[in-house]
């Protein structure tokens, strides 16, 4: 069997509190390459812890993270900051591009940062608004477009590492219901060529198109139906 992208094992975060608040309770959770899973949950069930850790943006209390095989827990910042840069897409709500940027500059900024040579960024970038069907608008600023071409640039723009993973927060939490199709849609796809995709949502409609659903509540995780 091939190394899955995402291997949790008896994660458990605590809070310091009196009594201490455990966000996470013995988390299990294994993503194989080029699943599509759906993580639903209600305000205060977890959701943003298990996306911090996921993201590496937090550390577990307790268990193992594996991410595309790397055990995480004991990374120093620079390493965990590093895998992250390389091998986790993120897409938020929130589209996070920059006004006075086009749309190929918006993508290009994702390898500012990093290891990836300036020489043929712009084409990358192009290639990736391709992928995402954004092609007709590499110059358009954000103001320009609509809110789903906005994150359909924001996922083009995590798409330039190549990453094992796109981790994606209510993606389309901003969105009418006809651009929400189209963004599910296009995960869909992108799902199709290989990419592993794991959407965090409230939103049923949302997780139904998902190829697998896990429920968290009060921090423990069940598959869904």
């Amino acid at each position: 069997m091939s190394e899955p992208v995402i291997e949790l094992a008896g994660v458990c975060r605590d809070f310091p509190s009196e009594p201490p608040v455990r966000a996470l309770a013995d988390v299990e959770l294994r993503v194989d390459p080029g699943d599509y899973v759906a993580i639903v949950g209600p305000s205060g069930s977890g959701k943003s812890t298990l996306l911090n850790i996921l993201g590496l943006l937090d550390r577990p209390t307790s268990g193992s993270y594996r991410l595309d095989g790397v055990e995480t827990t004991a990374l120093r910042d620079g390493a965990r900051t590093r895998l992250r840069g390389t091998r986790i897409g993120f897409v938020f709500q929130s589209f996070h591009l920059l006004p006075h940027r086009t749309v190929v500059e918006n993508v290009m900024l994702a390898e500012v940062y990093g290891p990836h040579p300036r020489t043929g960024r712009r084409a990358r970038a192009e290639r990736a608004l391709a992928q995402v069907g954004m092609s007709h608008r590499v110059g358009f600023g954000p103001d320009r477009l609509s809110g789903g071409e906005r994150q359909r640039v924001a996922i083009a723009r995590a798409l330039m590492a190549k990453p094992a993973l796109l981790l994606c927060d209510e993606p389309t939490g901003n969105l009418d219901s006809r651009n929400t199709e189209a963004i599910l849609d296009l995960f869909e796809g992108l799902r199709a060529e290989g990419l592993t995709i794991l959407v965090i949502t409230h939103e049923d409609e949302v997780s139904a198109r998902a190829k697998r659903r896990v429920r968290i509540a009060d921090g423990a995780l069940s598959e869904a139906p």
